[in-house]
């Protein structure tokens, strides 16, 4: 859909590396939630929302490496603890609003230059 109306192949590849990432994040840590994608001719915006348990600490969520995923989804592969850092490094902007024990939102910006 984004190539269809011309964003760069670039900026897509971005778009669908941080789309992964944050529909990971809402699997394996909230058991779900809801991603929309807003595309213009100048940026791409994805909101990634979920009622899951929260980030108590987001700073600390940042670094590479850092997982609370279980062992049981390690097994399976996942939960390297490089989500949000992967987030960050792909999106011009990045903001992320989380509550424990009321959840997430995360928002990315890729601009299409």
């Amino acid at each position: 859909m984004l190539q269809q109306i011309g964003v760069d192949s670039g900026i897509v590849r971005r778009v669908a590396i941080a789309a992964y990432e944050a529909e990971m994040n809402c699997v394996i840590h909230a058991g779900g939630g809801r991603i929309t994608l807003d595309a213009g001719a100048d940026s791409v915006e994805i909101v990634a929302e979920d009622n899951g348990p929260g980030i108590p600490d987001i700073e600390q969520a940042m670094v590479p490496g850092f997982s609370t995923a279980s062992d049981e989804i390690r097994e399976m592969g996942f939960g390297a603890g490089m989500g949000l850092p992967n987030m960050k490094s792909c999106s011009d902007i990045l903001e992320i609003k989380s509550e424990p024990g009321v959840g997430t939102r995360v928002r990315m910006v890729f601009y299409n230059r």
